[in-house]
């Protein structure tokens, strides 16, 4: 079940890098930024680069350290 969970973390992270750069109703619907922010904007837009990577380092360190 770990591994699950973690590899979902890794996807969600890529979308989330892919949510800073690419504008497709699915990325869109995925970002992070609009979650949090009331008015999410393209200044906002690079969060969704940072949490990514963090979510999907994470998630791959995870899987990678069992």
């Amino acid at each position: 079940m770990d591994i699950v969970v973690n590899a979902g973390a890794v996807a969600y992270g890529v979308t989330l890098v892919l949510a800073s750069v690419i504008r497709h109703p699915i990325t869109e619907a995925m970002r992070i930024d609009a979650l949090f922010i009331p008015q999410a904007n393209e200044r906002t837009r690079p969060l969704n680069l940072l949490f990514g990577l963090a979510i999907a380092g994470y998630g791959a360190w995870s899987l990678i350290s069992r």
